[in-house]
């Protein structure tokens, strides 16, 4: 045992705001230049390990032409996108056209800047932490970024001069807006159990839970908050579909009824390839931020944790890699079971269902959070709390009460004109309009009625 203890690493010192903006400008560029070639990476081999899962799941095979497993198709089709004739549709805004994808892009990639993949490790010899870097609202900036991303989406619509284009620019606005509401949301659990905006300190509260001191008995705090806020999570995870316009949420490019929504007119060239990386790495970065704040970012899971080397030195590099595989992995998942829905149904679940939900946790998790504060008064905790359930529950039941009588409306509707169809002898008795097609000119109803059979 002891030379057990001699071998093990010490305590990782674990980084937080007051860490950064110390390191010379040599190790920042060093740091800059892993996570563009990290993304990058993560780019070409995500877009294959979606496609051979995808196939996987439909019983295909995938690629498996270019290099071993068809690990080099990506790399093939980044080379043969980049050499592609650059082409400009007639009548497009020529500025906008070339700057929307760059707009869409590059706020991806910065807010990559605040995501922690480990603590302080020694980098050439100099103590730095694995993390460009830090600022006491850290999350908030995420969100700005992502906010900042959606102007590149609007713009690729609105310069393409396409109803198809304006109509996924519009419809992307509007999603953004709402789903970006639910997802602000979903932190306020995590920052108030945390007590801190910045990424490398969250990730730092969740190294120990802590108990809980309840009628004289210590209870232990699970350390992951996605264990303690399970529904911040549910309602984050929903929202990551909402804002990356993943299926089921992907209107704003939905082939089936715009064509191909906002990039309609970017059919070939780097500006294609740049709206494609833009759209994973917003993937990339929803999933990393959804680690660090649930899933103890950079810090190793159980058992793991037991070995007392495992979140020190380069080894959290590996967790963190290993949880981000995961969490991409369920948006492929989601991409190969679910069909895409409504976009009235999108707006609706996002401002009726997720929002008022949101709400009433944050309130519940506010009430438990001042139950834990001495001197707290918890009659006037009560009554706030009181009055937002009740609050929520009659906006819920307001909004199924007009639903039902809409559907009831609409029913009685398709009643009539079902009936009105039948009383009509043009159709043959049958709820459908006459054929009118020029082989059926001349012919007897009775064939026709016999076609319908």
């Amino acid at each position: 045992m002891n030379a057990i203890r001699v071998l093990a690493a010490p305590e990782p010192a674990l980084p937080n705001v007051q860490s950064f903006g110390h390191d010379p400008l040599w190790i920042t560029i060093i740091k800059a230049v892993a996570i563009f070639v990290f993304l990058l990476l993560s780019v070409m081999y995500g877009v294959w390990m979606e496609r051979k899962l995808i196939s996987r799941m439909q019983h295909r095979y995938g690629p498996n032409r270019a290099g071993k497993f068809g690990l080099l198709q990506s790399i093939a089709d980044a080379l043969k996108m980049g050499f592609k004739e650059d082409l400009y549709p007639n009548k497009v805004d020529r500025f906008l056209y070339a700057i929307a994808p760059v707009i869409l892009v590059v706020p991806a990639f910065m807010a990559f800047s605040v995501i922690p993949f480990g603590p302080t490790v020694s980098m050439f010899g100099e103590q730095t932490p694995l993390q460009l870097t830090d600022l006491p609202i850290a999350v908030l900036f995420v969100l700005a970024m992502a906010s900042i991303g959606v102007y590149g989406i609007v713009l690729a619509g609105w310069s393409s001069r396409s109803p198809y284009a304006v109509l996924g620019g519009l419809r992307s606005s509007a999603q953004v807006v709402s789903y970006e509401i639910a997802m602000g949301l979903s932190f306020v659990g995590v920052f108030l159990f945390a007590g801190t905006l910045s990424t490398s300190e969250i990730v730092a509260k969740q190294a120990s839970g802590g108990t809980w001191e309840v009628l004289g008995l210590s209870i232990p705090m699970p350390s992951w908050y996605v264990v303690m806020l399970i529904p911040s999570f549910l309602i984050y995870a929903i929202t990551m579909l909402g804002e990356t316009n993943r299926v089921p949420f992907d209107l704003p490019e939905g082939e089936g009824e715009l064509v191909g929504g906002y990039q309609t007119e970017y059919s070939s060239s780097l500006k294609f390839a740049l709206i494609q990386m833009g759209e994973y790495v917003n993937v990339f970065v929803v999933s990393a931020v959804s680690i660090t704040l649930f899933f103890g970012g950079w810090r190793a899971p159980w058992p793991i944790s037991l070995w007392e080397g495992a979140n020190v030195g380069y080894w959290p590099l590996l967790w963190f890699f290993i949880k981000l595989v995961l969490v991409f992995g369920g948006f492929i998942w989601v991409r190969a079971s679910m069909p895409r829905i409504r976009y009235d149904q999108l707006m609706a679940f996002g401002w009726k269902v997720l929002i008022p939900l949101n709400l009433a946790w944050i309130m519940l998790v506010a009430t438990v959070r001042a139950f834990r504060i001495e001197g707290a008064d918890r009659t006037a905790l009560f009554t706030i709390a009181a009055l937002v359930v009740v609050g929520c529950l009659a906006l819920f039941f307001r909004f199924d009460t007009v639903l039902q009588r809409r559907r009831e409306t609409r029913a009685e509707e398709l009643k009539q004109e079902f009936e009105l169809l039948e009383e009509q002898p043009a159709a043959g008795g049958y709820p459908v309009p006459p054929l009118d097609l020029p082989h059926y000119h001349g012919a007897d109803r009775k064939e026709i009625s016999s076609g319908i059979h």
